[in-house]
Order: structure tokens, then C-alpha cells, then sequence
């Protein structure tokens, strides 16, 4: 009976353990069927996704390589040369500058560059296509098929590199020709300007796919690096023109008398099934596909050229023999781990005692039972006194007497002294709250005090300009208008110059006022009128047009405002002419200087006013020198008095506009203002000048000095 028992507890403590391994069996073998299918599947999909975004970015990198090449200096001087001379001297032009565009043509990995009139490209009806999709003189990137006649027309060498022989291929239908002569070219035109902004020419750029390993060599590397396949597995990508293979690294054994020699498959077919689904129905084929001789995890989508026809596929994919090679050995794996697990497990329980099972339990249930907060003690087990289980649960419990006692008073304390951290921690909130405010109040006043010297030193010095500078000024005025009195009919001749001069010394009563209205601003409140913005840049531009030649710098404008703004005409003419002065003295030589005015639009798309940018391509300035730009009498420029931008700053303030400052060393620097179309009280609008740097904002209180 003894015995008996014994072997019940053996089967009954083995049962589950054996239903337990069986069950896991047989749930390893579903998971690997089932889920490591789907992951692989998923694998070769987001390979696919991978590959479809590579091949967009080469026609990405083409769009750019072609913006870099126009943007180049030895193209800029063969390109003048080219739109500044005669129909005869241009095509000779044209012929130099397209050897010019042969050697970046290797630098760049492309097939053929070249450069286009606008009549040769209206005459090639793949590029009349190109050119209907172009938006604001963008480049336009896409794939075309290309016949040997328009291969050889632009270089006699594509069309000897497109051919490839056709060969027949398992599971795919009979070729339809011995060999493959039309190209896959990826295409990339730019339209190039002209000093009036008009295209006139066209860069035109591709590169041929056909027989090219680059593109698909990196997506392989990319996508099935060392270590994310198993050994003896093979990643592959291929792109198809129609169902051949133009461009691939899935090798193929070739025999020859002597010897085997590896190559790449070009020129076979796609599967007759892959070529149905994705060819004619075009749909994305993600599933076990007869790749020329062996069965790989496959991924087909189909491609389409510039007019949205599908002209071919790309494919990736892996093989498949290793991932079931590993599946079979890892289930022979897991059954002898499984078997040696039951053999072991049953000489465990057979060795055991029914006797000791019993009390060991309880324990364990009872330590469960504690561990899931529960308040239960193991008590009488139901041996003797001096047996070592019994002994071991009385203890057990005098312990858990013990720890619920201690646990008792930790939470009492813990209490205790949370409540105590929550008031240390509210008055310590409402320190450091009354600190920063004291702290923003003493840098207020420090930076109210600074600008109270600095505004009562600019008032004396003002005054003595003022009156200094306005006598002669008056003398000059008189004695202008008496030598054109005393010229008489002569004068005509210097007309020009007598009013340009005239002119002047009215700007500089001006420029005398507006020192003594930053520094008195309450005395000097100058009338308001609605004006477009467009006439003052203009008359802007003639009172600077000396500076900007003396710097040689090109000044480039683009004047698209419409809205009427109410601002004082001479004040915002001081504050563009102080800008452009600087933006020029800032530029290096030959370097460009860029006005701009559009219409203010809000949240809602409604025109509030009109902005005005001023953008150079100067040193740049840094963050520290860009947060006291503002202030009064502060310059970097061993001439300059440090007034032009406080003063323009107070201008733009009193009306209520804005002024926004950006600016990254080594590129330059841009100044945006903004008028409201009815000039706003300056205590009423944003407060805040936008001072960026670097790509970086920051934004300080105007009504402080910066």
C-alpha cells in the first residue's frame, strides 16, 4: 500500500509535468509555424519599404546634386558667359560649359549631365512631360524608360551599356525577345535662371539603371547587414524593367568546360505568378516566391515612370532553406531538452516523501499568501514538536508576528515624517517664489537705472548737435537755393545735384530730430499717415545705391506688399537706410544683401500689416553681441556711433511694430519688421523683440534696453 501510494503521487505529479512539456511542444512548433512566419513576412516588407524609400532618396540626392552644381561658382561664370553673348558664341558656350558639366559628371556617380535650352527641351518628349510638372523652378526627379534612339542621342554609351541578353528562367514565361536594349534611367531636370529671373535654360542629369550595382549593392548593405540573417542565408535586391532583371546582386551559377563561375542574374524573368500580381494588377506581392532557382522570403512592388505607368518592380528578399534548416534543429533541440526534463523531474518525485510534500506545501501556500498581502499564519502542521518542519513553521510565524508589529510602526513614522516633508517643502516653494520675484525686481530697476543714464546722456549730447549741426545745415540750404537762383537757366545742368543736395540736408534735420526724439521721444511725436511700403524701399534704395557699390555688393529685392501702413514716411526711411548701411558694411565683398516686403497675415489669414526683411550674407553676429544690439551707443564698428538701430528701434516701438533679429555666424544676418496697417499704441502691442541665433530664439522686453 505503501508502494502503491507512492507510485500515484509518482503519476500524479508527473501527469501534468508531461502534459505541461507536451502542450509546450506543440505550442513551439504553432509559434514558429505561425509567428515566426509573420515575422519574417514582416521583415521582408519593411525591407521592401526600405528599398522604395532608397530609391526615392537617389532621386533626392540627384535633385540636390544639380541644385550644388548650379550653385557653384565655375558654373555661375561659364553660365554668364552663355546668356550675355550672341546665338553663335552661345552654342560655342554651351559646348564649353557642357564639358565643364562632363567632369562633375563622374564626381557625382551620374551617366549624363548636361545643360538645355529651353528649345531642345520642349523637343525631347520625355522632358516636355518633366517640364509641365515643374512648380516655382524646383528640380523634378523621376524614373522613364528610354529607347536605344534616346539613349544613343544623348550619349552612344548608354545605349551600349542598357543592353542586356534575356534568358529563359524557371517558372517564368518565354522570353518575348533575345535581349533588353531599352534603358531605366532615374531623371532629374532644374530649371536655371536668368538675371531676370526667367528660365531659359535647363540642367538635365540621370543615371542609368541598367547594369548599375551601386543602388543595389547599398540597399542590400543597408537591409541585410552582417548579422540580422542566418548563415548560409542570401539578402537580395533587385530592380526590374518590366519582368527582367536590369539590375540585381542574385547570384547565378554559370558552367563552363573547366570550371563554375558566380555572376549576376541579369537578364532573367520574374516568376510568371510574382509578374501577374504586381505587373498587371499592381499589387505588393509579401510572400514565398521561386526566385531563378530556389524559394526565398520575397517582397515585389511595382515602380512607375514620370507618367504613372508601371514600367517594372524592385525586390527584396532573402532565402529560405537556413530559416528551415534552423527551425527543424531547434525542435530536435527542444524535444531532447524536453525528454531529459521528464526523466529528471520523475526521479525527483519518486525519491520524494508523501510526508514531506503535505507540510511543505501549506508553507508555500502560506508564503504566497503573505507575499500577496494577506494576513494568515501556518499554525499546527500536524507532526511532532521536535520534527525540523514543525519547528521551521513556528518560527515562520513568530517572525510574521514580528514583521506586521514593524511594519506597524514604519508606517506611523513614515506618516509622521511625510507630513512634516510636505511642509518644509511649501515653505521652502514659497521662499524661492518670493526670492525670483525679488531678483526680477532688482534687475528691473538695475536695467531702469541704466537706461535712465544712458537716455540723459544722449539728451546733452543731442542738444549740442542740434544746435552745432542745424546752423550749418540752415547756411547750406540758403546757399544752395542762391547758386541755383544766381545759375539761372544754367542750373538745369545741375538740377539734379542741387535738389539730390538739398535733399540731404533736409535728411539730416531729420536724422537731427529723430536723436532728440530718442532721447525726448514725448516731444517729438511725429504725424502718422496710411503709405504703401513699396515707394519708400524704392526711394530707399537710390539714397544707399553710393554704399552698396563702394562694398560691391549686389542688392536683390523683391517688393510683393500690397497693404497701406500708417507710419511717418521719413522715420521708417531712416530706419530701412540704417539697415541696409549695415547689412552692406557687414557683407564681404561681392557678397548679396536681400530686401523683401510681403503682406502681414494672422492666425486666420487675415492682412494686419506688412513686413519688411532685410537679409545679408555677412560675418553674422553672436548671441552675446545680439542681446545689445539695441542698446544706445553700442557698435562694433571702429566708425560707427551705435545710434542707427537704437534709433530705429524707438521708431518702430512708438508705433507699435515689431522687430525680429535672426542671425548664424559665417552666414548671416536678417532683420524682419512689422507695421500694422493703423499704427497701434506701443503699451498695447507684443512687447517683445525676437532675437534669434544660431537656430535658436530668444525674446527680451523691449521697454528694456536690449
Amino acid at each position: 500500500m505503501r508502494a502503491k501510494v507512492r507510485y500515484r503521487l509518482l503519476v500524479l505529479t508527473l501527469l501534468p509535468i508531461l502534459l505541461t512539456l507536451v502542450s509546450l511542444v506543440f505550442i513551439t512548433i504553432y509559434w514558429n509555424i505561425s509567428y515566426t512566419g509573420q515575422q519574417l513576412f514582416m521583415k521582408v516588407k519593411a525591407d521592401l519599404a526600405v528599398a522604395n524609400n532608397t530609391l526615392l532618396q537617389v532621386q533626392q540626392e540627384q535633385q540636390q546634386q544639380l541644385v550644388n552644381i548650379s550653385h557653384s561658382w565655375e558654373f555661375h561664370t561659364y553660365y554668364e558667359r552663355l546668356i550675355s553673348q550672341g546665338r553663335k558664341q552661345q552654342r560655342e558656350n554651351q559646348a564649353q560649359l557642357n564639358l565643364k558639366l562632363n567632369e562633375q559628371k563622374q564626381r557625382y556617380g551620374l551617366d549624363f549631365l548636361r545643360i538645355l535650352s529651353i528649345t531642345e527641351a520642349a523637343a525631347d518628349p520625355d522632358l516636355r512631360l518633366m517640364l509641365s510638372d515643374i512648380n516655382d523652378g524646383q528640380a523634378y526627379s523621376g524614373l522613364t524608360v528610354l529607347s536605344p534612339q534616346r539613349l544613343s542621342h544623348i550619349n552612344p554609351e548608354l545605349a551600349q551599356k542598357a543592353v542586356i541578353p534575356v534568358s529563359e528562367t524557371l517558372r517564368a514565361q518565354e522570353p518575348k525577345k533575345d535581349e533588353e536594349s531599352r534603358g531605366l534611367v532615374s531623371r532629374t531636370i532644374l530649371p536655371v535662371l536668368d538675371q531676370n529671373g526667367n528660365v531659359v535654360w535647363y540642367l538635365d542629369s540621370g543615371i542609368l539603371i541598367n547594369r548599375n550595382t551601386v543602388i543595389v549593392d547599398y540597399i542590400r548593405d543597408l537591409v541585410y547587414d552582417k548579422g540580422t540573417l542566418p548563415e548560409r542565408s542570401i539578402g537580395t535586391v533587385t530592380i526590374f524593367l518590366d519582368n527582367i532583371r536590369v539590375s540585381t546582386n542574385v547570384p547565378m551559377k554559370l558552367t563552363f568546360p573547366e570550371q563554375e563561375t558566380m555572376t549576376r542574374a541579369l537578364g532573367t524573368l520574374v516568376s510568371d505568378e510574382v509578374r501577374e500580381q504586381v505587373l498587371e494588377n499592381g499589387e505588393v506581392w509579401v510572400d514565398r516566391a521561386f526566385v531563378l532557382n530556389d524559394w526565398f522570403i520575397s517582397a515585389y512592388s511595382p515602380i512607375e515612370d514620370i507618367r504613372g505607368k508601371r514600367i517594372g518592380m524592385i525586390y527584396t528578399g532573402f532565402s529560405e532553406s537556413p530559416f528551415i534548416h534552423n527551425y527543424l534543429l531547434n525542435i530536435i533541440e527542444l524535444g531532447t531538452i524536453l525528454m531529459l526534463v521528464l526523466l529528471i523531474s520523475g526521479l525527483l518525485v519518486y525519491r520524494g516523501a508523501y510526508s514531506l510534500l503535505q507540510p511543505i506545501e501549506k508553507i508555500h501556500h502560506v508564503v504566497k499568501a503573505v507575499q500577496s498581502g494577506r494576513n494568515v499564519r501556518i499554525g499546527e502542521l500536524g507532526l511532532d514538536s521536535e520534527n525540523e518542519l514543525s519547528n521551521l513553521a513556528e518560527q515562520f510565524d513568530r517572525m510574521l508576528d514580528l514583521l506586521q508589529q514593524r511594519n506597524s510602526q514604519i508606517q506611523a513614522a513614515a506618516e509622521q515624517l511625510e507630513v512634516k516633508v510636505e511642509e518644509r517643502t511649501r515653505s521652502l516653494q514659497d521662499k524661492t517664489v518670493e526670492l525670483q520675484c525679488n531678483v526680477a525686481l532688482l534687475n528691473e530697476t538695475r536695467q531702469q537705472l541704466v537706461t535712465n543714464e544712458k537716455l540723459t546722456a544722449l539728451g546733452e549730447l543731442t542738444a549740442g548737435i542740434a544746435h552745432e549741426i542745424n546752423n550749418p545745415t540752415a547756411v547750406i540750404l540758403g546757399n544752395m537755393e542762391l547758386l541755383k537762383y544766381e545759375l539761372g537757366e544754367k542750373a538745369d545742368d545741375v538740377e539734379e545735384e542741387i535738389d539730390l543736395v538739398i535733399q540731404q540736408v533736409g535728411r539730416i534735420s531729420t536724422i537731427i530730430r529723430s536723436l532728440l526724439q530718442y532721447s525726448r521721444p514725448g516731444e517729438f511725436n511725429a504725424p502718422l499717415q496710411l503709405h504703401s511700403v513699396t515707394p519708400i524701399v524704392e526711394e530707399m534704395l537710390v539714397l544707399v545705391r553710393h554704399s552698396i557699390r563702394k562694398q560691391q555688393v549686389e542688392l536683390i529685392q523683391e517688393l510683393n506688399a500690397t497693404t497701406e501702413v500708417e507710419i511717418n514716411r521719413p522715420q521708417i526711411l531712416q530706419v530701412l537706410i540704417n539697415l541696409v548701411v549695415n547689412a552692406a558694411h557687414a557683407s564681404e565683398e561681392k557678397g548679396r544683401i536681400f530686401v523683401k516686403t510681403f503682406d502681414w497675415l494672422d492666425d486666420k489669414g487675415q492682412c494686419i500689416g506688412v513686413k519688411i526683411e532685410v537679409a545679408d550674407e555677412g560675418v553674422g553676429i553672436s548671441e552675446e553681441q545680439l542681446s545689445r544690439i539695441f542698446d544706445p551707443f553700442y557698435t562694433t564698428r571702429k566708425d560707427g556711433t551705435g545710434l542707427g538701430l537704437s534709433l530705429s528701434y524707438g521708431i518702430i516701438k512708438r508705433i507699435g511694430g515689431t522687430i525680429e533679429v535672426s542671425s548664424t555666424l559665417g552666414e548671416g544676418t536678417v532683420f524682419t519688421i512689422g507695421l500694422y496697417h493703423q499704427a497701434r499704441d506701443e503699451h498695447a502691442t507684443n512687447p517683445y523683440v525676437g532675437l534669434h541665433f544660431g537656430g535658436r530664439s530668444k525674446f527680451v522686453d523691449k521697454d528694456k534696453p536690449l
